[in-house]
């Protein structure tokens, strides 16, 4: 059953009036997913703004991205052993289930952590989180568009349990969070891989640029969060008194500047819960490892920790550095059997690690892909 708000509702995010939500609004609402649009381009109800065009489902861009992507796929198989990848797959069995639970417990432990980025009193609860995480990384993980249409849906997903500006400030608190730890998880992981293995020299280029470029974006977050500096509504303004500002932005810049105090305050204003936001992230990060450490318990020999730690932070910046590809086809097959080279396995493991990986991420997109039909269906 669905919550209606009275009236004379207010946003505890936005400050200002939601007005009571018609079956009309709703449609418009669930409709969005249906368009990749970005969280700026959403007014309140959920909707596209007037005169906004529809956009292509199917761009130049996308085409490409989804064609590197196989033929990277297509010449990782061709250089390793089929018969080992395909003897890897097989010899982890009923093990994809334990696989597939932990990959399922990491997306519920974010799905929790932007429950606890919202106002206490918002009633955003993790049964509403958890399939709008599933159904937007579906979107995320099937189109070039990754972060865009998955961040989207998860917005606007919830928009009937809570106003769409508290899901964009809970979902944007979150993001910065375990970006952040992310950040810390690709430095540590970089820096144990170079001190503890040997590498070529242009790897070892690589993965310094990598780490000097992880600890420049946390120190950058850092010191902008804490002096509460306005980088986005101070830019706009600055573009604005010139003419040269979007007008889809211009008319959202006092919407912006609330999102930019939800966001900048929650440190202040909820210290507990940041506490656990931040372990739950840990926590996602742990069971990464985990997933890791079995599956190649099951494919060839239980890893050390060390080793299962380097090939998820592997993992993490082919997911940083390839969002756009879908489904991460081909990069995450080069990249993981790169890795195992380096480790000391052969480049069969590192494929077959990849394809294990992949098989869960679709076991979990085709449960978001449910969701998301579940969604437009309630409203067809």
């Amino acid at each position: 059953m669905r919550r209606e708000a009275p009236a004379d509702y207010i946003d505890p995010a936005a400050g200002l009036p939601r007005q009571p939500a018609s079956a009309t609004n709703r449609k418009l609402t669930r409709g969005t997913a249906r368009h990749t649009i970005s969280v700026v381009s959403v007014d309140d109800r959920g909707g596209p703004q007037p005169g906004e065009r529809r956009r292509r489902r199917v761009t130049p861009g996308s085409v490409a991205a989804a064609l590197f992507g196989a033929a990277l796929f297509a010449i990782t198989l061709r250089q390793t052993k089929l018969d080992e990848v395909v003897a890897g797959m097989q010899s982890v069995g009923w093990g994809f289930l334990v696989i597939i639970l932990l990959s399922g417990l990491r997306l519920l432990v974010r799905a929790w952590a932007w429950t606890l980025c919202t106002p206490a009193g918002a009633g955003l609860r993790v049964r509403d989180t958890f399939p709008a995480f599933l159904t937007g990384d579906a979107l995320g993980n099937l189109t070039p568009l990754g972060l865009f249409a998955s961040e989207a849906t998860k917005a606007v997903y919830v928009r009937h349990r809570v106003p769409l500006a508290t899901a964009v400030s809970g979902l944007t608190i979150e993001n910065l969070i375990y970006t952040m730890t992310v950040a810390v998880v690709i430095v540590s992981g970089t820096v144990a891989l170079l001190h503890n293995f040997r590498v070529s020299h242009n790897l070892e280029l690589l993965f310094l640029v990598s780490v000097g470029v992880m600890l420049a974006m946390l120190v950058a977050a850092g010191f902008i969060v804490g002096r509460q500096i306005k980088v986005m509504t101070g830019l706009l303004d600055w573009l604005h008194r010139r003419s040269l500002a979007p007008r889809a932005l211009s008319g959202r810049l006092e919407k912006l500047r609330t999102l930019e105090d939800a966001v900048y305050g929650f440190h202040r204003q909820n210290p507990a819960r940041l506490f656990t936001v931040v372990a739950l992230e840990g926590f996602y990060h742990a069971a990464g490892v985990a997933e890791v450490f079995v599956t190649l318990a099951w494919i060839i020999a239980p890893p050390t920790l060390l080793v299962a730690f380097i090939l998820e932070t592997a993992n993490r910046l082919t997911n940083v550095v390839f969002k756009f590809v879908p489904l991460r086809l081909g990069v995450d097959e080069a990249g993981s059997a790169l890795f195992t080279t380096v480790l000391g396995y052969t480049s069969a493991t590192g494929a077959t690690l990849a394809l294990v990986r992949k098989v869960r991420m679709l076991v979990w997109t085709a449960a978001g892909v449910f969701f998301l039909a579940r969604w437009r269906g309630a409203d067809a």
